[in-house]
């Protein structure tokens, strides 16, 4: 498992102006926080089903004992980390997140394309 930064793993009181600074709307934020926390979701879902597998084997009922133990522990360790929320809270607020949106660059290019437009039949 890849180390992961420090997130705090409780309720914080965050500005909510911090959150529209770099989209310019807070509901444009929520949308990309969404989808992140369901990609970090999705990678850890798929990285603990991957560890379970291993598990996975006929085996006499000590041994099997033992597994559930390790088992237990694997699955309490992914109970402790932060929720996917947090993490893709704290990667937006440090700037990690990348993303765009095709509608807004669209209406830009339009724009640009009509001053353009503009312009050259002024001249």
């Amino acid at each position: 498992m890849e180390e992961k930064k420090k997130v705090i793993n409780t309720t914080v009181t965050r500005n909510t102006s911090l959150f529209s600074n770099m989209t310019g709307n807070i509901y444009e934020t929520v949308a990309v926080l969404t989808k992140r926390a369901n990609q970090i979701a999705a990678e850890e879902k798929k990285e603990l089903h991957n560890k379970i597998e291993d598990f996975r084997s006929s085996t006499d009922a000590l041994d099997e004992m033992f597994e559930n133990r390790e088992q237990v522990e694997l699955v309490r360790r992914y109970e402790r980390q932060p929720k996917p929320t947090l993490e893709a809270t704290e990667e937006y607020l440090e700037g990690d997140i990348y993303y765009r949106n095709p509608a807004k660059e669209n209406r830009q290019a339009q724009h640009l394309a009509a001053l353009e437009d503009a312009v050259i039949k002024e001249m």
